[in-house]
């Protein structure tokens, strides 16, 4: 059997292909490797975001109940031993006319 010679510039050519093969099919797995990371990312991300959402919605809710006027009343009244002034206590300000006419 006689071996065929290949030349340098074929075997260059094989050389090349091979290489070029490599590193196309690199690439590929590269590509579905991150394609996989960026979706576990993403899923992980939403996650966060519905328990932030969540968080959000628990913490209007806690200020909707903090603001309301009765709430606030009862709080002053029993933990900051507040009451209603007596009549004496309360002073009224006239404002002064110049003030009025600047408007």
């Amino acid at each position: 059997m006689v071996r065929k010679k290949y030349s340098p510039r074929q075997l260059f050519t094989l050389a090349g292909g091979v290489v070029l093969s490599l590193l196309l099919i690199t690439f590929y797995i590269w590509h579905l490797s991150e394609s996989i990371r960026l979706g576990y990312e993403i899923n992980q991300l939403e996650k966060k975001l519905e328990t932030v959402k969540k968080e959000i919605a628990q913490l209007e809710a806690e200020k909707t109940a903090l603001l309301d006027p009765g709430k606030v009343e009862r709080i002053a009244r029993e933990k900051l031993k507040l009451s209603d002034p007596r009549p004496e206590q309360i002073i009224y300000l006239q404002l002064d006319q110049d003030l009025n006419q600047d408007d």
